[in-house]
């Protein structure tokens, strides 16, 4: 058994998800313990308050979650009255999202700190290494989400300084 162990603590994919978990852990303490928002509804937030609008189409493409999890956050988010959702008259499936000022508002308090968590992780690895990070990633991402890649949709470009990862 003690192989078996072994061998995933070197199988990438294991190691790839095991460090962004952390990662994203570390980052969830901001704006979950502090200010009570999940992964998700930091996730949507992180979205929407760049946008006018997004479709929840959209917001399942660009932020990884399925659609019962947009489904739940957004009607927590609502609930807090951070956001605000409609049907549109022309698609009665789909629903758009906006953020409200609270929800900015929050926003805008909350990214420096998030920021803030992610610069003191990263500052803790050499230059070198985090410049090897950050390209890697972006190779990867080039590679298994090229339509999201260049966008910065998923956080981090291969022309990214470091300074621009978020969850």
């Amino acid at each position: 058994m003690s192989g078996a162990s072994h061998d995933l603590d070197r199988f990438f994919p294991y190691r790839l998800a095991v460090a962004a978990e952390a990662f994203s852990r570390s980052l969830a303490e901001v704006y979950g313990h502090e200010h009570g928002l999940s992964r998700e509804e930091w996730r949507m937030l992180f979205l929407l308050a760049g946008e006018d609008e997004v479709t929840s189409t959209e917001l399942a493409r660009r932020t990884t979650l399925d659609k019962v999890q947009v489904s739940r956050a957004a009607q927590r988010l609502a609930d807090k009255g951070l956001i605000v959702r409609e049907i549109p008259e022309t698609d009665k499936r789909l629903r758009v999202f906006r953020c409200t000022q609270e929800g900015r508002g929050l926003f805008q308090r909350l990214l420096p700190m998030v920021e803030a968590r992610a610069h003191g992780v990263l500052d803790q690895m050499s230059a070198a290494d985090r410049a090897a990070l950050i390209q890697g990633l972006g190779a990867l991402l080039d590679v298994v989400a090229p339509s999201e890649s260049p966008s910065g949709d998923a956080g981090v470009t291969p022309q990214s300084s470091g300074r621009d990862i978020h969850p």
